[in-house]
């Protein structure tokens, strides 16, 4: 699969996974404000009222009348009637109808890393937190990227390591394993298993493994043998466990691993 294709079925993952999100959304938990988030309070009839403030680290919004009001911890219905009730005791609004709305995330976000377009911190919301979405959003998977990638979670101190295979979703079509992201996250991509074109070949060099890639599928990735080459006498170098490294012939047939040398030979005539 080429590079293109890859990421355009990486993409097609990403909508998919989106367009289910969408659709459970409403049985989803309600967004719980946190430090750091953008909110908007409204009290009908009372346009003074109006209030756009970002969440102090205290944990709090300043409303005009009622000063300071803790919202962090709350959903933003159980803000609005604590804001309500404020409003209500301090005898400001006679039956106040409040309506507070999360406007921008940024108390919970996750952070992507590896081989993406655009690493760094990215927020959640209650659509938008899925692996697929939250790597679309740093800007997909570049060519060095491995489509396994990693999920680093911390569950009751201990670190927990997921692995999350974005090529088995976007060919099988099944997002049962575009698991859900969670507030402090790190999504890990490193680089892709990668082996070596050495010899007569039209384009030596360093290539992308592919699964189950056999070494005559390994010698057309790079355009072929030359004029001069032969199949016959092909070897691989491969490291060992021992950090040796062992020469040894091989069929056309044979499988590649990470990080191995194709030796293509020179033809004796």
């Amino acid at each position: 699969m080429t590079f293109i294709t890859r990421m355009a079925a990486f993409f097609l993952a990403a909508a998919l996974a989106l367009s289910f999100a969408s659709s459970g959304a409403a049985a989803q938990a309600p967004a719980v404000l946190g430090v750091g988030d953008s909110v908007k309070v409204t009290v009908f009839q009372n346009p003074d009222l109006t209030t756009e403030a970002r969440i102090s680290e205290a944990g709090t919004i300043n409303v005009p009348l009622i000063g300071d009001v803790v919202v962090s911890g709350l959903t933003p219905d159980n803000a609005a009637a604590r804001i309500a009730d404020r409003l209500t005791r301090g005898k400001f609004v006679i039956n106040p109808q409040v309506s507070l709305s999360l406007e921008t995330v940024r108390s919970r976000q996750v952070t992507v890393l590896g081989e993406v377009g655009h690493p760094g911190r990215y927020p959640l919301d209650d659509v938008s937190n899925s692996v697929t979405e939250v790597l679309a959003r740093a800007g997909g998977i570049n060519a060095e990227g491995d489509d396994n990638v990693i999920v680093v979670r911390h569950v009751n101190g201990k670190e927990m390591r997921i692995a999350v295979d974005l090529s088995d979703m976007s060919r099988t079509g099944n997002m049962s394993r575009d698991m859900r992201m969670e507030n402090g996250d790190v999504v890990y991509v490193n680089r892709a298993p990668q082996f070596y074109l050495y010899g007569e070949v039209q384009r030596a060099g360093a290539y992308r493994l592919q699964p189950q890639m056999t070494v005559m599928q390994a010698i057309s990735v790079g355009g072929g043998l030359t004029p001069r080459g032969t199949l016959r006498g092909l070897a691989i170098q491969r490291r060992k466990s021992d950090g040796r490294v062992d020469t040894a012939r091989v069929r056309p047939n044979d499988p590649v691993r990470a990080d191995d040398v194709i030796v293509v030979r020179e033809r004796l005539f």
